[in-house]
């Protein structure tokens, strides 16, 4: 992990962890992609291709998931690759290298943590939780909506909940 700190904030990356393992997996002078993950590609568990040897990708996927701390952009494709430890094939390890690929071309990228008097806390809710098959989490509903416009607000209440808890936290940090 490298910190840089100055008056306007605090600078978090991983560039050196990065370009190293960049170069542990022959990626390091590789084209770089503009996104972790191909649109619409669907990975599914027996894809009936060809087998991966396992310690690779294991060892790869860690790899990728401590770099997770500096690089949050990448942390839903790396769970998603995380998920085919036990029966990776030949399009999952490329679909690690393409993780890896995109790293490349955002190298020097990290987390700016400025100094800021009055922030502001922004939220975002759905009320279809377990109809996005992107979900990173998925939980059955407590209530039953009798309509859309219901299942919205369920949805913006929970949302409104979960906002009034970190800015307690917030408030106290």
């Amino acid at each position: 992990m490298e910190i840089s700190q100055s008056c306007e904030g605090i600078f978090l990356s991983q560039k050196r962890y990065a370009l190293n393992l960049l170069k542990r997996f022959k990626l390091d002078k590789c084209k770089a992609v503009g996104t972790p993950l191909v649109m619409n590609e669907k990975l599914t568990k027996d894809d009936g291709e060809e087998r991966e040897n396992p310690k690779v990708y294991k060892s790869l996927i860690g790899s990728l998931l401590y770099l997770t701390t500096s690089m949050p952009d990448i942390m839903f494709a790396v769970s998603l690759l995380s998920r085919y430890m036990q029966s990776l094939s030949t399009k999952h390890f490329g679909a690690a290298k393409r993780v890896l690929r995109y790293i490349r071309g955002t190298i020097n990228y990290g987390i700016w943590y400025r100094n800021v008097e009055n922030g502001a806390l922004i939220g975002y809710s759905d009320s279809d939780w377990g109809g996005c098959i992107f979900s990173w989490s998925k939980k059955k509903q407590d209530i039953v909506a009798h309509s859309s416009a219901e299942a919205e607000y369920v949805a913006a209440a929970s949302a409104t909940n979960q906002a009034i808890w970190l800015r307690k936290i917030f408030l106290e940090l």
